[in-house]
């Protein structure tokens, strides 16, 4: 565990390990998406221009839903907008980045799923790059578990202070009870999500990327959250608030899945973007 990397020397502003993983993240989608956008012919400007939107929305979203779902841990707007103490939920980051794509695309004479195709891989990195931060920050850690790649957090961790708060520590111990590495299953979930959407992307019917990231990445966030630990997530009935959302985005991906037409043969070539479709 490590939440501050280092500082930097002539200003002492510390950086943050979840923050440095998610600009990365961004960096990374950056160069994914166009690289794909401009082998899908889509313009150059108006990617830029969606890329900034997308990746706004996304955290304005992945903050809002935080704060909705903890409302008790703000005490002030001023707290809303502190990010140095962290709160993002991916699946808002997602769902915002996804509405807000939308809107742009169809504003910009778009298409939306060609657009979406370029865009999931970065989804997929980005989920494996923050989770690293995640676990380096010591947050979205797991329950309690004393298997053999369990891991313990140091005094004054996330996990550590929870675990003391439900009578399940000691406060004087000298580390969390051994927990499930979630952080490390939802990175290694964003490899193998990178590894589907490629395989996906050889049938180049535009949407089917998009389609197996929702459904892929629903049925795996929905077993994870099984083995998370940390109590700063809102509930719906028995379901916690992303195994409702990942349910809801399942059907919405095999909707999709099942409104796209099916490519004519396997020697097709890969098409290049319409702008304006849907």
């Amino acid at each position: 565990m490590r939440p501050i990397l280092f500082e930097l020397p002539l200003w002492h502003v510390p950086v943050y390990a979840y923050g440095a993983m998610l600009s990365l993240s961004f960096v990374v989608g950056w160069i994914l998406t166009f690289r794909l956008g401009e082998q899908a012919g889509l313009p150059r400007r108006t990617m830029e221009a969606c890329f900034a939107v997308t990746a706004v929305c996304a955290l304005a979203a992945g903050r809002a839903l935080h704060v909705v779902t903890n409302l008790g841990d703000f005490a002030s707007l001023g707290d809303v907008f502190r990010l140095s103490s962290g709160g993002m939920v991916a699946y808002g980051g997602f769902l915002g980045g996804l509405l807000g794509s939308i809107v742009f695309c169809r504003r910009a004479g778009l298409s939306v799923l060609a657009w979406g195709d370029c865009a999931v891989p970065s989804l997929c990195t980005g989920l494996l790059l923050t989770r690293i931060g995640c676990l380096l920050a010591g947050c979205d850690f797991g329950t309690p578990w004393d298997g053999p790649w369990a891991l313990r957090f140091p005094p004054g961790s996330p996990a550590f202070r929870e675990q003391v708060t439900h009578g399940l520590l000691e406060p004087g111990a000298a580390a969390s009870l051994p927990v499930h590495p979630t952080q490390i299953y939802e990175s290694l979930a964003g490899a193998a999500l990178l590894g589907l959407v490629v395989l996906v992307r050889q049938r180049r019917v535009h949407g089917e990327m998009l389609a197996a990231f929702a459904i892929g990445y629903a049925g795996l966030r929905y077993l994870i959250e099984v083995c998370r630990g940390d109590s700063q997530r809102a509930s719906v009935g028995p379901l916690s608030m992303s195994q409702f959302i990942a349910l809801v985005t399942c059907a919405a991906g095999l909707a999709l899945l099942a409104h796209l037409p099916r490519p004519t043969s396997a020697s097709t070539p890969p098409r290049r973007a319409a702008v304006g479709a849907p």
